[in-house]
């Protein structure tokens, strides 16, 4: 009697699984574009074009004014160094009242960096080898490395170019150089540390 009741819920139970689903799927049709959808272009949507560097051609200096001079060198002298870079790629400096295609500013200013520099004496001991009046003895060689902490100053100069139309930053790079003495080698340690700063210009 029991197996037979067991075999009847099985029964119903199957039956009940090969009925219709309530749950029936259903979409509505996406509604229709907006007009404008037509002509307006996302931006955000697509990479960037790359910068074509190629079409700066001019350029004039940041709000009219010349690199800050400091206690260690002129304005006169870092407004020369950088632009004898910037004629050496292509780049030159507009005195009338055309538009230029780059606004530059520059500035140069010194910092101290702790240089470590390592020396190695040498001395006689351990391992056996070589002959005295003592007979024979050790004699292998080693070094002991010493590592000295000194404080050097050094020139930074750094460079911004901006786009004339844009107003927006589109190249920058610093450098450094050396401090040095007498104002012949100042000149020299200027133009060298600008020349590193614009050795990576027009970006490949």
């Amino acid at each position: 009697m029991n197996s037979r009741s067991g075999l009847l819920v099985i029964c119903l139970g199957l039956a009940a699984c090969q009925g219709s689903n309530p749950y029936v799927a259903s979409s509505n049709p996406l509604p229709p574009a907006p007009p404008q959808a037509a002509n307006t272009f996302d931006r955000s949507a697509y990479p960037a074009a790359p910068r074509d560097y190629g079409r700066y051609r001019s350029w004039a200096w940041l709000n009219g004014q010349l690199p800050p001079g400091t206690a260690w060198a002129d304005s006169a002298q870092v407004a020369e160094a950088v632009s004898s870079a910037l004629d050496q790629r292509g780049l030159r400096p507009l005195h009338d009242n055309r538009p230029a295609d780059l606004f530059v500013s520059a500035e140069l200013h010194l910092e101290t960096r702790l240089r470590q520099v390592r020396d190695d004496y040498g001395y006689y001991g351990g391992g056996y080898g070589g002959y005295n009046r003592y007979g024979s003895g050790y004699g292998m060689y080693n070094t002991v490395p010493i590592v000295r902490t000194y404080q050097e100053q050094v020139v930074v100069v750094r460079v911004d170019l901006f786009d004339a139309q844009s107003g927006q930053p589109v190249w920058s790079a610093s450098a450094e150089t050396s401090n040095r003495v007498s104002e012949r080698e100042r000149a020299d340690a200027i133009r060298e540390a600008v020349e590193k700063a614009m050795s990576a210009y027009p970006p490949s």
